[in-house]
């Protein structure tokens, strides 16, 4: 079982925006095969972000290399992965991304597997937008990952109440186990600090709460931990919040 020193310094702020920075409107021509390929070779040091990215709408290259290199320092393992994702409804392209990372820490080794969707533009010689459709990280510790599932929407409407729910998917047979949730403010996620969480015992079998979304457009980010005698889960979860209701499944 970590301990309570392990669990305060657990990157939250770090598990958001780890793959590309400031979700925003991207527009114009899809990267190519190529320009896709180079981008997973920068981000795993193959060669430089400069030379495949470049400041638009949504990116900053500068923000983009400091977190990437920030996510080195917690996860020295960490592998990107770039390919195709699933066209959105009215058949544009995305991009999936995914990184994997582990590190250990006196006898606890922690893994890290997080994913964002994006619908990237290119400006012909590189990589200038993106929009952000889904993202979420999930950070484990344990001898085996404990099975959990995240039931978190991706996107809501503007004042919308709606659940957030983490369930453990196995019988917990007599465990204590305790978690909590907390949203992060924009300035946690863009300086990628780590929030005060309170934890508390769950029954139930997980964490169940009803939250309320902003009456403007944007995004709500929220962090969750449980704690199970087997290991721990963390995860990050940005939710879309929107006006109109064809925009929840774009």
């Amino acid at each position: 079982m970590p301990s309570p020193q392990q669990l305060s310094r657990l990157p939250f702020g770090l598990l958001f925006g780890l793959l590309l920075a400031n979700p925003a409107a991207a527009a114009a021509a899809m990267p190519s095969g190529a320009q896709l390929q180079l981008l997973e070779k920068a981000l795993n040091g193959g060669a430089e972000l400069a030379a495949v990215l470049e400041n638009g709408t949504g990116l900053d290259v500068t923000l983009v290399e400091l977190r990437r290199r920030a996510l080195l320092r917690q996860f020295p393992d960490a592998r990107w992965q770039v390919g195709p994702g699933a066209p959105l409804r009215d058949g544009s392209a995305t991009v999936q991304l995914q990184v994997t990372g582990s590190r250990q820490e006196g006898p606890t080794r922690f893994r890290l597997e997080a994913q964002q969707q994006l619908v990237l533009s290119s400006s012909g010689s590189r990589i200038n937008g993106q929009t952000v459709i889904r993202e979420q990280a999930l950070l484990r510790s344990g001898e085996v990952d404990l099975p959990v599932s995240l039931l978190i929407p991706d996107a809501v409407l503007t004042g919308q109440r709606y659940d957030l729910d983490v369930l453990i998917d196995e019988p917990l047979d007599g465990a204590i186990v305790a978690g909590g949730l907390v949203a992060l403010t924009g300035q946690q996620v863009s300086a990628l600090e780590s929030p005060d969480l309170q934890l508390g015992a769950l029954g139930g079998g997980g964490l169940f709460k009803t939250v309320q979304a902003p009456f403007t457009p944007g995004s709500q980010t929220w962090a969750v931990l449980l704690v199970h005698p087997k290991g721990l889960v963390s995860a990050t979860k940005r939710v879309r919040v929107v006006t109109d209701k064809a925009q929840l499944n774009p």
